[in-house]
C-alpha cells in the first residue's frame, strides 16, 4: 500500500520480486550478498565523528572555535565560512580514521564497519553552509575496508531539515524533515550514494536509508513510503545490496513485523535498532545488575523479528557522563547537571578521561555490561558498537577499551556471568568462553 511514488523500473522489479520471494525467510545465494547474514553474525563498530561531526566525540574541534554559538556541523560551517571550514574539516577527515584503524578493527575479530555520512556530502543543497570533500576520503575508506577484509554498511546519518533534531543529524533543534522537498532530496542523496558504490558490492554490503528518524514526531506512513522508495533507489543500482531501515524508535516486533519482509515483495531488508540505557532518568538510575538484566532481556525480542535485525548502535556506558553527550553545553543526568535531572552519582573520570583512569568498579561494570549485550544481541543478526574512537569519552571508546582489557578479546571471551536476582554480575577466576546471559 506504500508504492505510490516508485519509479517504473523499480515497480517492475517489485512485480518480479513479489512472485519470486514468497518464503518467510531469506535464502541467500552466492551471488546475492558478499556476507551471509543468515548464518554469520555481524560483529561491527561505527566510525562515528568522522564525516558527521559530534561535539562529544571530538570536543577539540569545537573548542578550537572559541564560539559558544557553534553546537553542530551546520553552525560550525556557518560560523567559520567555507574556506576555513573546508581547511579544518579536510584535515579532520584525513586524520581521524586511517588504514591502520581498519586493520586494528579486523584484528579485533570484527567483520563490519558502519560509516555515517550526511546528505550534504553526496547531494548538497544550495544555501546550506556545509562543505564538501568527504567523498574522496570515503572512497579510500572502502579500499581500506577491502584491504582489511571488512564489510561496510553506509549509513545516511543526516537528512535535509533533520530527521530527529539531534546534533548528529548535522543540525540540532527542530525536526523539519518531511517538510517541503526534504524527502525527495533525501532520496536523491541515497541514489547518489548507491550509484557511487555500485561497483564495490564485495565490500559495501548494506546501505542504511536514514539514521534514527524520530518516529513519535514524524508521519510514519510517509516514513514507510520513503523506506520503499529508498529501497527502490538502491535496487536501481544493485539488485542485492542489503537495504537497512531504522526502527524509528517504534517496537521492533509489534510495529515492524510484516513490513518489508519477503512476503511484502522485497528482498534483502535489514532492521536496525539502537539500544541505549542512559537517555532518561529511569534508565540511568538503574543499578549495574539492572542494566545487565535489561540487556539480557532484549534477546527474546530481537529473535522475534521477521527480518534480519542488528543492534546498530550500543555502548558499554551505564551513564550519560561523557562531556557534551547530550549536546554541546548540556550536562549529564547522572550527576544532576542536565536540566530537570536528579543526581545519581559522580561523573568524575567518565566525563573526560581515559580507560586507565576509570575506577575498578566502573571497569567491572563496563566489562560485564558489554558481555551481556554481546550475548543478547547475537540472538539474531548481530551488533555494531558505537563508537570506534573518541578524544576523551572512555565508556564509549572501543579502541581504548580493547587496549584496556574491557572489551572481550577474543570476542567469545567471558570474564563474568549474570547472577540471579538483584546480585551483581559474578567475575570468573579465569577467562572462559561461557554465555553471559542465563538461558
Amino acid at each position: 500500500m506504500f508504492f505510490k511514488a516508485v519509479l517504473p523500473k523499480v515497480a517492475a522489479t517489485l512485480v518480479f520480486l513479489a512472485s519470486a520471494h514468497t518464503a518467510p525467510t531469506f535464502k541467500l545465494r552466492g551471488r546475492d550478498v558478499a556476507f551471509d547474514y543468515n548464518n554469520d553474525k555481524v560483529y561491527g563498530v561505527n566510525l562515528g565523528g568522522w564525516f558527521v561531526l559530534e561535539p562529544w566525540i571530538t570536543p577539540s574541534v569545537f573548542e578550537a572555535t572559541n564560539n559558544d554559538s557553534i553546537v553542530d556541523e551546520f553552525t560550525y560551517t556557518q560560523a567559520l565560512g567555507a574556506e576555513a571550514a573546508s581547511s579544518a574539516l579536510s584535515s579532520h577527515w584525513n586524520s581521524w580514521i586511517q588504514q591502520d584503524d581498519f586493520n586494528q578493527i579486523a584484528a579485533a575479530g570484527l567483520n563490519h564497519v558502519r560509516i555515517p555520512i550526511g546528505y550534504w556530502a553526496i547531494a548538497p543543497l544550495i544555501g546550506d553552509p556545509y562543505v564538501q570533500g568527504q567523498l574522496p576520503v570515503l572512497d579510500s575508506a572502502i579500499q581500506w575496508a577491502r584491504s582489511a577484509g571488512l564489510k561496510v554498511l553506509l549509513d545516511l546519518h543526516g537528512a535535509p531539515g533533520s530527521q530527529n533534531g539531534f546534533d548528529n543529524s548535522g543540525i540540532r533543534g527542530a525536526v523539519n524533515w518531511q517538510k517541503g522537498d526534504t524527502v525527495s532530496q533525501t532520496l536523491t542523496a541515497l541514489a547518489n550514494l548507491a550509484n557511487r558504490y555500485e561497483g564495490d558490492t564485495d565490500v559495501v554490503t548494506a546501505i542504511e536509508l536514514l539514521n534514527e528518524p524520530l518516529g513519535p514526531v514524524l508521519d510514519l506512513d510517509e516514513l514507510k513510503q520513503f523506506y520503499y522508495d529508498g529501497w527502490g533507489n538502491v535496487r536501481n543500482s544493485n539488485a542485492f545490496t542489503v537495504v537497512t531501515i531504522h526502527d524509528a524508535f517504534e517496537d521492533i516486533t509489534s510495529y515492524w513485523n510484516g513490513f518489508m519482509n519477503t512476503q511484502a515483495g522485497v528482498n534483502n531488508v535489514m532492521l536496525d535498532t539502537h539500544i541505549y540505557q542512559i537517555f532518561d532518568q529511569g534508565q540511568v538510575s538503574q543499578t549495574p545488575s539492572q542494566h545487565v538484566a535489561s540487556a539480557c532481556a532484549a534477546a527474546s525480542q530481537l529473535s522475534g523479528t521477521d527480518k534480519w535485525t542488528i543492534v546498530g548502535e550500543w555502548t558499554g556506558a551505564q551513564t550519560d557522563c561523557a562531556k557534551w553527550l547530550n549536546g554541546l553545553g548540556r550536562g549529564a543526568r547522572y550527576d544532576g547537571s542536565y536540566p530537570g535531572s536528579s543526581p545519581i552519582g559522580s561523573c568524575r573520570g567518565k566525563d573526560v578521561g581515559t580507560v586507565a583512569g576509570l575506577s575498578d568498579d566502573d571497569k567491572k561494570n563496563i566489562r560485564s555490561f558489554t558481555e551481556a549485550q554481546m550475548d543478547a544481541y547475537e540472538a539474531h543478526t548481530g551488533w555494531i558498537w558505537w563508537t570506534w574512537r573518541t578524544e576523551s569519552a572512555p565508556e564509549w571508546d572501543m579502541q581504548a577499551l580493547i587496549a584496556g582489557g574491557l572489551f572481550p578479546q577474543p570476542l567469545s571471551d567471558r570474564q563474568s556471568i549474570a547472577a540471579i536476582g538483584d546480585q551483581e554480575p559474578l567475575f570468573l577466576s579465569a577467562a572462559q568462553s561461557l554465555p553471559f546471559c542465563p538461558a
